[in-house]
């Protein structure tokens, strides 16, 4: 079985940074996507999607360090649903995203000077060979 979610988003806050009472840093952030479609009558219609997810230890650190609102982001995690009570005592339910990747999409200003692309850089390739540092093999060592 698997249980993976791949988001390309932007933030809709600043990371909020907290650390466990054992000293590991925990991030929370917010983000947002959006899917955008014509209806029956050929109108554009436009739907945005928020999502909580939850950044441990390093990488949690780097996302309070390097990210901020506004930024566009690679997201790679599993989904985790907690239950929670109110103040009244309801059971209540949060689905959230717990990060094991996550990427800066955004250029720092001035990156692409020159004329060159204003696309962002892609992710990681998920296939590469991790043994070598994650990046994917080059096709030398095929023996045809």
């Amino acid at each position: 079985m698997i249980n993976k979610v791949i988001l390309v988003g932007n933030l809709g806050s600043d990371p909020e940074l907290r650390y466990t009472q054992s000293g590991t840093a925990v991030a929370t952030l917010s983000v947002a996507t959006n899917r955008r479609w014509k209806d029956r009558d050929g109108n554009p219609q436009e739907e945005t999607e928020w999502h909580r997810v939850i950044v441990w230890a390093q990488s949690a650190e780097f996302c309070s360090n390097y990210l901020s609102k506004g930024m566009k982001v690679y997201v790679e995690g599993r989904l985790q649903t907690r239950k929670w009570q109110d103040q009244n005592g309801n059971d209540r339910y949060t689905t959230e995203i717990i990060a094991s990747t996550i990427q800066n999409l955004t250029p720092r200003s001035g990156e692409f000077a020159g004329g060159g692309s204003q696309e962002p850089p892609l992710p990681p390739d998920p296939f590469g060979d991790s043994s070598t540092g994650g990046s994917p093999t080059t096709g030398e060592d095929v023996p045809f």
